[in-house]
C-alpha cells in the first residue's frame, strides 16, 4: 500500500491523517502546526476559547506552517456561531464540528468557500451532511474519547457510511498508531482522525501531570460519564469520576453560560480546564478507548514516522 493523499474539497493532505480537535486547550497552535508540517491536517480546538483567543491561535499556527490548518468547534457551545465566523474571517482551511449538528454551518462554509466537515456516527447523518454540502465526514465510533454520539464500534459504522455517501469518509475512534491507521485505510476510509495519540505528543497543550495520568491508565481505568452537554463521554477514572458515580453533588456554584443547553450536573469547561492545567484529581481527563496501548510521549514527527512506516508495510491483498 502506498501512502494515499487525503482530498477534502480543494485541500490535499500528503498523509491521510487529521489530528483530533481536543478541547479545552489541548489542541492548540503548536500541535496543529506540527501536524500540518508533517503533511497531515492540524486542528485547533476552538471550544472553550474566546473569539480573540481563537483568532490568536489561528494566527500563531499560520506563522509556524504553510500546511493545512482547521478548527474544531463543538456545536454545543453557546458561542458556536461567533467562533465559526472568526475562524472563517481568519481564512482557516476547513471547519470540523461535532457534539450536535448545525445546518447553518454548511451555508456559512459555502459563502466563504471553506470546506465543512461534520463529525457523525451514523449513515443517516452522513447522508444528510452530504446533501447539505459537507466536503467530507468524520465517522466516530464508541472507541473515541470525549463526547460520543453512538454506542457502536467504528468497525460497524464505517462500512455503512462508506456505502451511503460519495464524499470522503474519515474514520475515527481507537486509532493510536500507524498499524491502526493502515487498518482503517484498508477498510475503505479516505483518512483517519487521531486524538488521544496526539494528546500524548510533546506538542500537546496538556500539562505533564495530565500526560502522566494518561500513560499510567490501564484498560480498566477507562470510564463513561454523563456530560452536561447531554451526551455520554469517555475518560479516565479519577476521584472526580468516582464522585459522579457516587452521586456526590458537584453542581457548580456559578455558571458562565458556556453551553447552549446545560444539564448542570457539573461544569464541563471548568473540569476540562482543571485537567489540562494538571489537576488530575478534580479535573476531567477525556480519553479514547485504546489509551492503555500508548506507553510514551512522542514528538509529532515521531508519530508520523510510525504512521508512514506502518502504511507502507501493509501488503495489498
Amino acid at each position: 500500500m502506498k501512502i494515499p493523499d487525503l482530498r477534502i474539497g480543494n485541500l490535499v493532505a500528503r498523509i491521510p491523517v487529521i489530528q483530533g480537535g481536543m478541547a479545552v486547550r489541548i489542541s492548540m497552535a503548536p500541535l496543529a502546526a506540527a501536524v500540518a508540517e508533517e503533511g497531515g491536517i492540524g486542528i485547533i480546538a476552538g471550544s472553550g476559547l474566546s473569539v480573540e483567543e481563537l483568532k490568536a491561535e489561528i494566527r500563531e499556527a499560520r506563522k509556524r506552517t504553510k500546511g493545512i490548518i482547521g478548527v474544531n468547534i463543538m456545536f454545543a457551545v453557546r458561542e458556536f456561531a461567533q467562533l465559526v465566523q472568526v475562524a472563517f474571517e481568519e481564512k482557516i482551511d476547513l471547519l470540523v464540528s461535532g457534539a450536535g449538528f448545525s445546518r447553518d454551518m454548511f451555508t456559512w462554509g459555502k459563502e466563504k468557500g471553506i470546506p465543512v466537515v461534520p463529525i457523525v456516527s451514523s449513515a443517516k447523518l452522513a447522508k444528510l451532511s452530504q446533501k447539505l454540502g459537507a466536503a467530507a465526514v468524520i465517522v466516530e465510533g464508541v472507541e473515541a474519547g470525549g463526547h460520543l454520539g453512538t454506542d457502536r464500534s467504528i468497525h460497524e459504522i464505517l462500512p455503512e457510511v462508506i456505502e451511503a455517501v460519495s464524499i470522503p469518509v474519515i474514520g475515527a475512534g481507537g486509532v493510536v498508531d500507524g498499524k491502526g491507521v493502515a487498518e482503517m485505510l484498508k477498510s475503505g476510509a479516505a483518512g483517519v482522525q487521531m486524538g488521544t495519540r496526539f494528546a500524548l505528543s510533546e506538542e500537546s497543550g496538556a500539562a505533564l501531570a495530565w500526560k502522566t495520568a494518561m500513560l499510567k491508565a490501564k484498560e480498566e481505568d477507562i470510564v463513561f460519564i454523563h456530560s452536561p452537554v447531554g451526551l455520554p463521554g469517555r475518560g479516565i477514572r479519577n476521584p472526580f469520576t468516582l464522585a459522579l458515580d457516587e452521586d456526590v453533588d458537584v453542581t457548580p456554584t456559578e455558571c458562565k453560560g458556556c453551553l447552549k443547553s446545560c444539564e448542570g450536573n457539573f461544569c464541563i469547561m471548568s473540569r476540562l480546564i482543571k485537567a489540562q492545567e494538571g489537576d488530575i484529581r478534580e479535573g476531567l481527563i477525556f480519553s479514547g478507548a485504546k489509551v492503555h496501548k500508548i506507553n510514551e510521549v512522542l514528538s509529532v514527527h515521531e508519530i508520523f514516522e510510525d504512521i508512514k512506516k506502518e502504511i507502507l508495510s501493509v501488503k495489498e491483498e
